[in-house]
């Protein structure tokens, strides 16, 4: 095809040679400049036909086409791989932001049940207190109530000593203690 297009072209160059011609010089002669020129045109031609340089271009311009033909395909698969890894970035993305949700969950979670539990552990802890306290309220009851008998105790003890040792004889002192030995002998036999 290339081929044709350059012989039409040579041939549209020599029909149209008497409109080429220079002013009164024959077209076929080396003094025309228009022959001249058409002739060194077509020695080109035919120079770059002898070295086959119309196929060379072809061959180049098929392997130019060819590599751009690879790098598009190349191109095409980069774009392919590039969209599956961000298409498996998002799932990761987005099993790792439902996995934080889950822990976020659970940590709340968790935060209720220790503040719930942080709670009874502190009503316990008052409970126990409060017992312990009116443990402590009941012993110092029961102490100042001892004390109070032990007091009272004492100062009858000390007012029935002075009562009987201002009216009692040692023959009743004899008496009464008699009477207390056989008292704790009965009991305890």
């Amino acid at each position: 095809m290339r081929g044709s297009s350059m012989l039409i072209a040579l041939a549209a160059t020599v029909s149209a040679s008497p409109a080429l011609a220079a002013a009164g010089k024959p077209f076929f002669s080396l003094e025309n400049t228009d022959f001249v020129v058409t002739l060194g045109f077509l020695v080109f031609i035919g120079i770059l036909l002898y070295f086959k340089v119309p196929s060379l271009l072809g061959g180049l311009l098929d392997k130019r086409a060819e590599g751009i033909k690879a790098e598009l395909d190349e191109a095409r698969a980069l774009r392919d791989e590039a969209q599956t890894l961000l298409a498996g970035y998002e799932r990761k993305q987005k099993e790792v932001q439902e996995q934080s949700e889950r822990i976020i969950a659970a940590a709340k979670q968790e935060a209720a049940e220790a503040a719930e539990q942080a709670k009874l552990d502190l009503k316990a802890s008052i409970k126990r207190r409060l017992k312990a306290a009116e443990d402590q309220i009941a012993s110092a009851e029961a102490n100042a109530i001892r004390d109070v008998r032990n007091e009272a105790i004492r100062i009858a003890v000390a007012a029935a000593t002075d009562v009987i040792a201002k009216n009692m004889t040692a023959a009743d002192g004899n008496k009464l203690i008699d009477d207390a030995i056989g008292q704790v002998d009965a009991k305890l036999h």
